[in-house]
Formats: structure tokens, C-alpha cells, sequence
């Protein structure tokens, strides 16, 4: 069955990525700070700024996943600023060597977010029939 017709997986991403980004960021930067956090000495106004933008952007996808295709924008949005994210986070990771343990963690995270709501995401609206 086609994703643009049931749009059940889609759901279940939305839903599962949005969680994680709204109670899941916070403990990966304390159980693994070198994979997750890029301040790891004292407390980080940085880390307080991008988690909350992710909280607010989980919110949001869990919102969306009652009607993806209504919230394709968000979704795409959400794909391309991961993609971004990442790629920004990748050249930094390799430029300076003590934050390498990125490439494990938040960047591959990223791609593969980026990766399951692209392929779950319908490119145009279904036909009505």
C-alpha cells in the first residue's frame, strides 16, 4: 500500500521522532556527552537553547502525526534542518578533534530522521478518488 494513501507509518515516525526529540535529548547529553552535547564543562546556555528549539519542534511533529499530509511543510522542514544540522555538526566533528564523538552520535541520529520522514513523506498530494 502506498504511503500517500495510508500514511500509518508516517504516523508512527512523527509520533516516535517527536517523543524523542521532546524527553529523549535531554538524558542522551547527560549519559553521553560526547556524543550528544558540544559544551560538556559546566552548564550550557547553548544546549538549554537547542533543546528547547527540538522540545518545540517534538511537540509540533507529535501535533502533525493526527494529519501528516496536512503538515507535509513541517515535515520537510524538519528533514532539511536535520540534513543541515548535520552536515554543519559533521564539518565541526572533523575540523576539531575533541568533538569526533559526534559523528556517532547527533549526526547520524539526524540523517537517519532526516532519511525515515523523507522516504515516509508523500513528495505531492494524493489524488482525490
Amino acid at each position: 500500500m502506498n504511503t500517500a494513501d495510508n500514511p500509518k507509518y508516517l504516523r508512527i515516525a512523527l509520533l516516535i521522532i517527536g517523543i524523542i526529540f521532546i524527553a529523549g535529548l535531554y538524558p542522551l547529553t547527560v549519559f553521553w556527552p560526547a556524543g550528544w552535547a558540544w559544551h560538556t564543562s559546566g552548564p550550557s546556555m547553548y544546549l538549554q537553547m537547542i533543546i528547547g528549539i527540538y522540545v518545540t519542534l517534538g511537540v509540533f511533529l507529535v501535533l502533525a502525526a493526527r494529519d501528516p499530509l496536512a503538515h507535509r511543510s513541517l515535515i520537510w522542514f524538519t528533514v532539511w534542518s536535520s540534513i543541515v544540522h548535520a552536515g554543519i555538526m559533521a564539518a565541526q566533528a572533523l575540523a576539531y578533534p575533541e568533538h569526533r564523538g559526534h559523528l556517532l552520535g547527533d549526526v547520524p541520529a539526524l540523517l537517519i530522521i532526516a532519511a525515515v520522514l523523507a522516504g515516509l513523506t508523500p513528495r505531492r498530494k494524493p489524488a482525490p478518488g
